[in-house]
């Protein structure tokens, strides 16, 4: 073929990227690697391994090592040893080590780009320009974080060991958000990469310790699902950290509950990615090449959905398509290629019968009518068109470079839309109207909003999802808090078990009968009596019965959840508005300050003073979160791109909360206060024990303009009414403080829909110390951050 002719088709020809390199460090490994453990590889204890392929060949990369119960033994070992020292070097020292590693990465980038994109089977433009690039960045700013921590997070400490499990879509990008965090702001690493995808964290290891990093610091452990297993389980780790599939996630918490691990979930998603009608169309086709085609479609984030305004959705339909016939599959090592391999057969098969099912479902099936190389596993371009709400290929993460296509007509039908999907991850918005634009961001349910533009990524910004997309942030100073725990609550200790008083008989006494004032239940606004009818009696310190409060079920719980759902405008209130509401319970509470010391000493048994510091303490502690309420604010990220990032902490929408069997007043305010004041609605259960210092509140609430089902108060078994609210898929956040009992049911069953928690373990708190009990740490737990990308400057 001649030049001219190159000239007038104006065809790609290959432009194959040298991988001598990437296959000599192979082969100084024999092709076989073990883990890297104590700084050192080393072998399987077992001797068992696997092979690892090449994803566009099919062709036998290396063996790796399957880790067992004694290989994670030893990793964790070596982690513990070396975490105490770590964490007691000065944080400029763990800086000046991160950026040694920084410096690493970008000294042997051409090399891990290269072994990535064999292993994985992206192309190698995106690992060589976006993966290791982005990895270095993370590198340097956590860097950043280290040399900080003192002064930025002095009254937090390292959590410890650290067990991470990370993805084959990313496997080196995920590895640098995992770790880099966990090492700069002082813990250890024992690092489980995903059995598709090992080579490039064994070859990070490798460039970690002859760049100087003290053994133990991070280790490597391969193998399967059952690997990473062991890594949850292990009772020396403090953390994980997973990304993956949500069904893996919902395992993860359900095996975790009540070990005090904590736990960040990074899972599915299903985000939509929509285009109004006065978006830019050629534009916002580049953008859809971008969040579906992008690293094969396998990507959590991607814009796999996409809503097309109905009046531009067949000019739109039309571009897409001669685009999408444009684009150039090939193997990955070819710079002149668009899309690469699929990771693994059994992969390319799941996307395979997703595209037929959906087809048999109705959908209209489009596909590049391109080449694909002959071997391996390559799958075309494909749009999905004519796809209802409910079909399977709209509701279920292909992870392939599907995207399937869907209309709407005004702005709240694509919210709607939107929103119409059990994940939260990310959303895409189109529009010239930057108005619109915000104004639809605001109201999507996902962690990660661009306008106009997507998957961008930076470690400055935080990124992390909502619903079964799962929780907790990666990147961003909400990042670095996840790989942290408050020093204020590092000496507290188990709870005593709070029994309630026996009730003592007495016969003969003709006193005036006391008139009945059984409390009934609090939802929507109103005194509600409890579904079955049934009270339990409170019984004083002096073993005389004060009172009685209805005996909440399920169907309570249930009908104090509709109303909190209902009552959905207290989260778009002002932060000023739902400040005064806060001042004025206080005010009103102030006002039957007495009343209340009295019910609590009754109750307690405590003395006159006791109770009346707890209703000061209460008073004072709705004054901190009246003052909070329009002072948690968000900040706007400036990452090294075209545009800013607003971080904005927004309600987590319906809360549980299991109030502590202390403090019946201090307890249940230090808990509901700062939830409704980030414009959360609340359904809270008392103690069981001392519940009238709730009930007494039925009457503060109602005299203080608390809008109705702001709050709701169900009493009864705590138990009982924990396990309701832990299995009730409109929750979307528990809390729990009472025994170590109720924390592991409250963390199992909230995995249903993977709603956040934040217990105690059966931890006493001082609830009088606002340093331990108030505050930052509450406020954290209160909110999600969702990070917008906007369009800003040149």
């Amino acid at each position: 073929m001649s030049v001219a002719t190159y000239f007038d088709e104006m065809s790609y020809g290959p432009a194959p990227e040298a991988d001598t390199e990437a296959r000599a460090w192979l082969a100084r490994h024999n092709g076989d690697f073990g883990h890297f453990i104590g700084g050192a590889f080393v072998k399987s204890a077992s001797a068992k391994s696997f092979d690892t392929f090449e994803p566009a060949t099919g062709k036998v990369l290396a063996k790796l090592a399957i880790g067992d119960q004694s290989d994670v033994d030893a990793a964790v070992a070596a982690a513990r040893k070396a975490q105490g020292a770590w964490s007691k070097l000065p944080g400029h020292a763990r800086a000046r080590y991160l950026y040694a590693l920084a410096r690493t990465i970008q000294k042997h980038g051409r090399l891990i780009a290269v072994v990535e994109a064999i292993d994985n089977g992206k192309p190698i433009r995106e690992t060589r320009d976006i993966d290791v690039p982005l990895a270095a960045r993370h590198f340097y700013h956590h860097a950043g974080w280290a040399q900080l921590q003192e002064s930025e997070f002095a009254d937090h400490a390292p959590v410890g060991v650290v067990g991470q499990i990370i993805p084959w879509n990313f496997p080196f990008l995920m590895l640098a958000w995992k770790v880099a965090p966990a090492l700069a702001l002082g813990n250890t690493v024992v690092l489980k990469p995903a059995e598709f995808t090992s080579l490039t964290a064994l070859l990070f290891a490798e460039l970690a310790a002859a760049a100087g990093l003290p053994p133990g610091v991070l280790n490597v452990v391969t193998g399967e699902g059952e690997t990473g297993a062991l890594i949850v389980d292990h009772g020396d780790i403090d953390k994980i950290a997973f990304t993956g599939s949500t069904e893996v996630g919902r395992i993860i918490r359900e095996r975790t509950a009540g070990s005090g691990k904590s736990l960040t979930l990074e899972l599915g998603g299903k985000s939509p990615f929509i285009v109004f009608d006065d978006a830019d169309i050629d534009g916002a086709v580049e953008g859809v090449v971008d969040a579906i085609w992008f690293n094969q479609g396998q990507v959590c984030c991607a814009g796999s959905r996409l809503l097309v305004h109905e009046g531009i959705a067949p000019l739109f339909h039309k571009r897409l398509k001669r685009r999408m016939q444009n684009l150039r599959v090939g193997l990955p090592l070819d710079k002149a290629i668009d899309m690469g391999a699929i990771v693994a057969p059994v992969q390319l098969s799941r996307i395979e019968k997703l595209v037929n099912q959906g087809v048999s479902e109705g959908a209209v099936l489009h596909q590049a009518k391109i080449d694909l190389p002959k071997g391996g596993s390559f799958y075309p371009p494909t749009l999905l068109s004519g796809v209802q709400p409910t079909f399977i290929v709209a509701t279920e993460e292909i992870f392939g470079p599907v995207v399937v296509s869907m209309t709407f007509r005004t702005p709240e039908e694509a919210i709607q839309l939107a929103n119409h999907t059990r994940y939260g991850l990310a959303a895409s918005v189109w529009s010239e109207t930057i108005g619109l634009a915000l104004n639809v961001a605001a109201k999507l349910q996902a962690g990660v909003v661009w306008v106009n533009a997507t998957n961008l990524f930076d470690a400055g910004v935080g990124f992390g999802g909502k619903k079964e997309s799962g929780f907790g942030r990666e990147g961003g100073k909400e990042g670095a808090y996840e790989y942290l725990k408050p020093k204020a609550w590092a000496g507290r200790k188990p709870r005593a078990a709070i029994a309630a008083p026996s009730l003592k008989v007495s016969a003969g006494e003709f006193a005036m009968p006391v008139l009945d004032r059984t409390a009934k239940l609090f939802v929507g606004g109103k005194q509600a009596r409890p579904d079955g009818n049934y009270n339990r009696p409170v019984v004083s310190s002096k073993g005389k019965v004060i009172g009685e409060v209805g005996e909440g079920n399920r169907k309570d719980i249930r009908n104090a959840v509709a109303a909190a759902r209902g009552a959905s405008a207290w989260s778009g209130a002002t932060a000023h508005n739902r400040a005064q509401i806060l001042y004025y319970i206080a005010e009103n509470l102030s006002g039957r300050a007495g009343e209340f010391a009295a019910r609590i000493s009754a109750m307690t048994g405590a003395s006159a003073s006791a109770a009346a510091a707890e209703v000061d303490a209460s008073i004072s502690r709705l004054f901190s979160y009246g003052a909070w309420a329009d002072k948690y604010e968000g900040v706007v990220h400036a990452p090294p791109l075209r545009g800013v990032a607003l971080a904005m902490p927004e309600a987590i929408g319906v809360a549980g909360v299991i109030c502590p069997p202390e403090a019946p007043l201090l307890g249940f305010i230090s808990l509901v206060a700062p939830l409704i004041a980030m414009g959360n609605r609340v359904v809270a259960v008392p103690s069981e024990v001392y519940p009238l210092s709730a009930t007494d509140l039925y009457s503060v609430l109602e005299t203080s303009d608390v809008p109705a089902g702001v709050i709701n108060i169900v009493t009864g078994s705590v138990k009982d009414l924990a396990t309701a609210l832990a299995s009730h898929n409109d929750v979307d956040a528990l809390w729990a403080f009472g025994s170590e009992e109720l924390s592991t049911l409250v963390e199992k069953l909230s995995a249903g829909n993977l709603k956040r928690t934040f217990v105690d373990y059966g931890k006493a708190t001082d609830w009088m110390n606002p340093a331990v009990a108030e505050g930052p740490v509450f406020l954290r737990q209160a909110v999600d951050v969702k990070n917008i990308w906007i369009p800003y400057g040149e």
